[in-house]
């Protein structure tokens, strides 16, 4: 089905709940899991690539971006995990059927997930998060899995964990402001979260490449001296 007659269809059932003056939504069906599928993914984008776009709408706890096992390479597809319920349903009535560096993507709850075998538990948290498919509605000291990239310096640590600390705060906040409001969704809308997740990406890459010229610059001033 086009993701863009997808996105119409739901927009008609939330009109005629509105019109019929009905209480429940389709959401509904999946409020026991707080997971979510992502389809139709580029296949250079890495898991903090991801995390910069879905963490728009709320506390993401837990990643698993599909990886061939004998390349590893990414698969254009990955499940994500909210701390809140209710963000599941903001990300996919905002992100479904956008367009991500030139691909459509797919994104919809998921009733029933089931970890991969071969994936470690952590902690107690992590079992009973993964048995019961929903994340925990109180705040938990739930480890997340560590994402594999490059080795990275103390200095690069310490820019990367404070930039995920303003991007939650951000994120929290505009959940908040999103919880307020109907989860409607128009071509329009669709086509500017396309722009703005396409912004996400360039800007993350592009500091990223920032970053690396200038620690080449500072190496080789070193050598020099």
């Amino acid at each position: 089905m086009n993701p863009m007659t997808n996105v119409k269809n739901i927009k008609k059932l939330s009109e005629q709940e509105l019109t019929l003056g009905l209480k429940t939504s389709w959401h509904d069906q999946y409020k026991n899991s707080a997971w979510i599928f992502i389809g139709g993914l580029p296949y250079d984008l890495t898991e903090g690539d991801v995390l910069c776009i879905f963490s728009q709408y709320g506390e993401i706890v837990n990643i698993n971006l599909v990886r061939d096992k004998s390349t590893g390479k990414q698969k254009g597809f990955c499940f994500i995990c909210y701390e809140d319920q209710r963000s599941t349903i903001l990300a996919v009535d905002n992100l479904n059927g956008i367009k991500l560096l030139g691909r459509t993507i797919r994104v919809d709850h998921v009733a029933d997930y089931k970890a991969p075998k071969e994936t470690k538990i952590l902690d107690e948290d992590m079992a009973k998060l993964r048995k019961e498919g929903c994340a925990p509605s109180v705040q938990t000291n739930i480890n997340i899995h560590k994402i594999k990239s490059e080795p990275l310096d103390e200095k690069k640590k310490k820019h990367k964990k404070l930039k995920l600390k303003k991007k939650r705060k951000k994120s929290k906040t505009q959940q908040r402001e999103k919880h307020n409001s109907s989860a409607s969704e128009s071509e329009t809308d669709s086509s500017k979260n396309s722009s703005d997740c396409d912004k996400i990406v360039r800007k993350k890459r592009k500091k990223k490449k920032q970053y690396k010229s200038s620690n080449d610059s500072d190496s080789n001033s070193d050598e020099s001296k």
